[in-house]
């Protein structure tokens, strides 16, 4: 059976090469999913043309259309955001919204294409609404037919009105690397599961 397959849809506002605190957060999980045999690989999504709009291929230059070949050659999503004025980055929620096309979209069977794909949230920040923001983004992504495992998301918050982000720590605190290898031991349990039993269809 061929290896699964994440991918990380990192919603930074920061095109590269600049530093992302939710970059070096999704790479840490990414991490955690190549010790569980995952392949893993990431995109920061700001770096593409992505146009506003809930269609599969807005036209014009529309670089989604590429992207979300990506995503449907996946078994696992990540979406890594930071959080802005207590709030998943505006990027964050168009990737939702070039998500909602999909609700239409079927495989050979009838099902959502999103079917049988399993989907997680990483949030940094230095402000509250961690889980505020994770709980809005497994919504829309469970809506348009992921599958969301247990402990499928993961966080960290810096001290309130500081200027400290995740990217300036000098390590990783105990407490979220526990939680990223959590929510990667689990995904990857779960996509398995997804791959050898798909979702029934009446």
């Amino acid at each position: 059976m061929p290896d699964l397959q994440a991918l990380a849809l990192v919603c930074t506002l920061t095109p590269s090469p600049e530093p992302s605190s939710s970059e070096l957060m999704a790479r840490h999980i990414l991490d955690e999913f190549e010790h569980q045999g995952v392949q893993a690989s990431s995109l920061r999504v700001v770096d593409h043309n992505v146009k506003r709009g809930v269609q599969v291929d807005m036209g014009d230059g529309d670089e989604w259309p590429q992207l979300r070949e990506r995503i449907l050659a996946a078994d696992i999503i990540l979406l890594a955001t930071p959080i802005w004025m207590g709030h998943p980055a505006s990027v964050a929620q168009q990737v939702l919204e070039r998500l909602d096309a999909d609700l239409s979209e079927t495989d050979d069977q009838g099902r959502p294409v999103m079917y049988g794909k399993v989907a997680t949230v990483a949030v940094v920040g230095n402000e509250d609404g961690a889980h505020k923001s994770i709980a809005d983004m497994m919504q829309g992504l469970n809506d348009v037919g992921f599958s969301i495992p247990a402990q499928g998301g993961t966080y960290w918050v810096g001290e309130a009105m500081q200027t400290v982000d995740f990217k300036d720590l000098d390590k990783v605190p105990d407490a979220v690397a526990t939680a990223n290898t959590a929510l990667a031991r689990n995904a990857s349990h779960l996509a398995w599961l997804l791959r050898r039993q798909e979702y029934p269809t009446t």
